[in-house]
């Protein structure tokens, strides 16, 4: 039996949202323009073909990386998640996608708890990547901080939702 199939289609879907939720609840927090967002989505990407590529293939991150390889998995998750930003100000996407990845939280720990240590991992990583992408508050990449004081507080967030 695979990890997939402890979950109900509803909360695969879910499940797929975690790693584009640490992203987005660390670039929410602290919106650095164009060009820090397209570094921090870069950050994502490069957590999900570092997962993909991770000596465990039936590790929770592993499956959920070849998932959004899927053109049906990503649009999914693209749907759900632009549920999740619609309408709201970026420090409340923030904190809607740090509640959300505590209920994914919740499920794994109820359905695949041999995972949640290497779920907690993947999101915590991804979204440390994140928060270093970009520096914040500088002017063309000069001048400003690596992880600016609103990351540091949604980092903090993260760690709380993750238990």
């Amino acid at each position: 039996m695979s990890i997939k199939d402890k979950f109900t289609e509803q909360e695969w879907q879910e499940l797929m949202q975690a790693p584009m939720l640490a992203g987005i609840a660390v670039t929410a927090a602290d919106p650095g323009g164009l060009w820090g967002a397209v570094k921090e989505s870069s950050s994502v990407a490069r957590s999900l073909i570092e997962a993909k590529s991770s000596p465990d293939p039936d590790s929770l991150p592993t499956i959920i990386s070849a998932s959004l390889e899927d053109s049906e998995g990503r649009r999914v998750t693209q749907q759900n998640l632009l549920q999740l930003v619609k309408g709201r100000k970026p420090a409340e996407v923030s904190a809607a996608a740090v509640e959300r990845l505590r209920e994914i939280d919740e499920l794994i720990a109820a359905k695949a708890p041999d995972q949640t240590g290497t779920y907690r991992q993947f999101v915590r990583t991804t979204a440390q990547n994140v928060a270093e992408a970009s520096k914040e508050g500088g002017f063309l990449g000069f001048g400003g901080e690596t992880i600016s004081d609103a990351e540091k507080k949604t980092l903090e967030d993260i760690d709380r939702a993750l238990g």
